[in-house]
Parts: C-alpha cells; sequence; structure tokens
C-alpha cells in the first residue's frame, strides 16, 4: 500500500514515479516531502520540477484528455502540484531556470465562470509555463493593459455563457486595433465555444479542455516557435 512507502528510502528513479503516482492521487504531502529529498540530494529545482512534477501532470493530463480522470480528480492533482510548486517556486527564480513560456488567461466580461480556466491555469504551471490569471469578468481594457504588462506569449480566453462568447471578437479586434495581434497566440475555449467558432473571431485555436490547452500551446512554442514582438 502507498501509505507503508517510506519516500526517504527509495532511490532516485523510484522516489520519481512514486512522486508521479502520488501526484495522480492528489497527495499534497508527499509530493512536498519528495520535492525537499530531491533538493537535498542535490537535484536542481529545475530538474525537481520537470522530471518529478511536470512529467507527473503531462501523465495526469493524458489521462484527463482520455476521460480517465475528471475535473475534481485533476484539481486535486493541480493542488498537490502547486504545493511543491511553492517550495521551487523562489529557487526557480534565484538560479533562473527556463520557462517554456508565459500565458495570460482571464473569464471574459460578463462571465463569473471560472473553474475551466483555473483547471487551464494550474495544468500550464503544470506543464512549467508562468500564468498570470486575470480572474473572471475581464474587460478589453484589464487584457490590454496585462498584455503590456507582462508581455506574454499567449493569452487565453474563456468563456461559459453563449451571450458572453462574443466578447472574445472584441478583444481580438482590439488587439488588430493597437496593432499587436501578431504579437501574441490566442487560444480561447468554454463550453459553447468551438473550432469554427474560433476561426471566424480571428483566434489561433481552440482548446477542447485543459491537456489540449497545454499540448496546444506546447505546439505553438516548440514547433511554430513564440511570435515576434516589437523591440
Amino acid at each position: 500500500m502507498t501509505d507503508e512507502i517510506i519516500l526517504s528510502d527509495l532511490p532516485d528513479d523510484e522516489l520519481v514515479t512514486q512522486m508521479h503516482q502520488d501526484l495522480y492521487d492528489g497527495m499534497k504531502p508527499e509530493i512536498e516531502e519528495g520535492v525537499r529529498l530531491l533538493l537535498d540530494r542535490g537535484w536542481t529545482p529545475y530538474d525537481v520540477l520537470t522530471k518529478a512534477l511536470v512529467e507527473g501532470m503531462r501523465i495526469v493530463g493524458e489521462d484527463f484528455r482520455d476521460g480517465i480522470l475528471f475535473v475534481p480528480e485533476v484539481l486535486m492533482a493541480a493542488n498537490a502540484m502547486k504545493a511543491g510548486m511553492h517550495i521551487l517556486r523562489p529557487l526557480l527564480a534565484e538560479t533562473g531556470a527556463p520557462k517554456l513560456g508565459k500565458m495570460v488567461i482571464g473569464t471574459v466580461k460578463g462571465d463569473i465562470h471560472d473553474i475551466g480556466k483555473n483547471l487551464v491555469g494550474m495544468m500550464m504551471e503544470g506543464a512549467g509555463f508562468e500564468v498570470v490569471d486575470l480572474g473572471i469578468n475581464t474587460s478589453v481594457e484589464t487584457f490590454l493593459d496585462a498584455l503590456e504588462a507582462h508581455r506574454p506569449d499567449i493569452l487565453g480566453m474563456s468563456a461559459l455563457l453563449t451571450t458572453t462568447m462574443p466578447y472574445m471578437k472584441t478583444v481580438i479586434e482590439a488587439l488588430k486595433q493597437k496593432g499587436i495581434r501578431n504579437d501574441v497566440i490566442v487560444l480561447v475555449g468554454g463550453a459553447p465555444v468551438n473550432e469554427q467558432f474560433a476561426e471566424a473571431i480571428g483566434a489561433d485555436a481552440y482548446c477542447r479542455d485543459a491537456a489540449v490547452a497545454v499540448e496546444t500551446a506546447r505546439r505553438f512554442l516548440t514547433q511554430g516557435g513564440a511570435p515576434r514582438r516589437a523591440a
């Protein structure tokens, strides 16, 4: 049984494998202990992040995508991951560890649904992205201010109501008017959104769930490269 396993007795490779399982099971104290053990054994914060946490969340994301795991279980896994990240984040900042990219995300104006958005944010962070969450009911002005302040690679917008979906186009049109549409990858999602709508409003991609959002973001940044920005 898992509760009989003494993490400190495990060699590194078995400890990392056990951490993947503990992350999958949403076991927060075990993840915190595992992170500290690896750091004490001389692992770099970046290696702990990528090999233990990011890889564990990749497995969670695949099973979520395939319908093996559901939202409550993924939220538990994401919360366990965040507990590990809480230990690693200041150490990563000190060492200047590389990030996959940066994302600004928000639920659009008029919409107060945030479970899907929160899940995307957690999964993106678990995959090694820096995430700036603007929350719910996010106006064009707030999106534009965040893009200027954080200069992200990706802008994510969520809408759960058919009545708030058109606001995504309002934001994209504002990006065009400011001449910054090509500076950022725009990903959209939410229950009423689909690929046709995403294409019609000029988004770069529609993401049906958090796992797909991570895969799509990775694909854009690793294969297509990050968008060029004006100096």
